[in-house]
């Protein structure tokens, strides 16, 4: 019996624990947004801004609730919402982000911020927010995170073909349209 030697498609049931993108990029996240909160705890006092006017500053202030301050005092009820986002990130993940490193990326970023915002929430009963931008609300690096995260999300799923990835010729394969090109 002759062995198989056509080239095989990319590892759909690839486990996220040899996922070095992922494997990079939460643990970056959430280490930048935990050191950040914690210098900023350490240096201002709650309510402080640094500079003390401007567009731009640094202004130590919590959060009980949700972006914008929405639900404020619900920590049992966000901690419990941020399991299960966190639970479908992870679901997401596995069932359509492996092949695409962009989604991927995308899907490493609001892990990293998530968990750093879910943290703060555990322990502290509050999210640190420090950056300050004119009249939009102060919000910090998880938050950041996890919105840029989302932008490139729906950047690829609403501007790229649905299953792009997948329509690519896998290396050494023959062309599907045949030797189109080729001179």
């Amino acid at each position: 019996m002759a062995e198989n030697t056509a080239p095989r498609a990319p590892e759909i049931g690839r486990s996220w624990y040899k996922d070095w993108l992922l494997l990079s990029t939460v643990p970056t996240v959430l280490f930048l947004d935990q050191i950040s909160k914690l210098i900023i705890k350490n240096t201002l006092v709650l309510g402080e801004s640094w500079p003390a006017e401007g567009l731009f500053r640094i202004t130590y202030g919590t959060n009980t609730g949700t972006a914008f301050g929405l639900f404020p005092n619900q920590t049992v009820f966000l901690i419990i919402a941020s399991f299960i986002a966190i639970g479908f990130l992870v679901y997401f993940y596995r069932a359509h982000a492996l092949p695409r490193p962009m989604l991927r990326f995308a899907i490493g970023l609001q892990l990293g911020g998530a968990l750093g915002n879910l943290l703060d929430r555990i322990f502290y009963g509050s999210v640190v927010d420090f950056i300050d931008v004119g009249w939009w609300p102060i919000f910090n690096l998880a938050d950041s995170s996890i919105v840029v995260g989302m932008a490139i999300l729906v950047g690829i799923l609403v501007f790229f073909e649905k299953g792009s990835d997948q329509e690519k010729p896998i290396e050494g394969a023959p062309s599907p349209r045949g030797n189109e090109g080729e001179g």
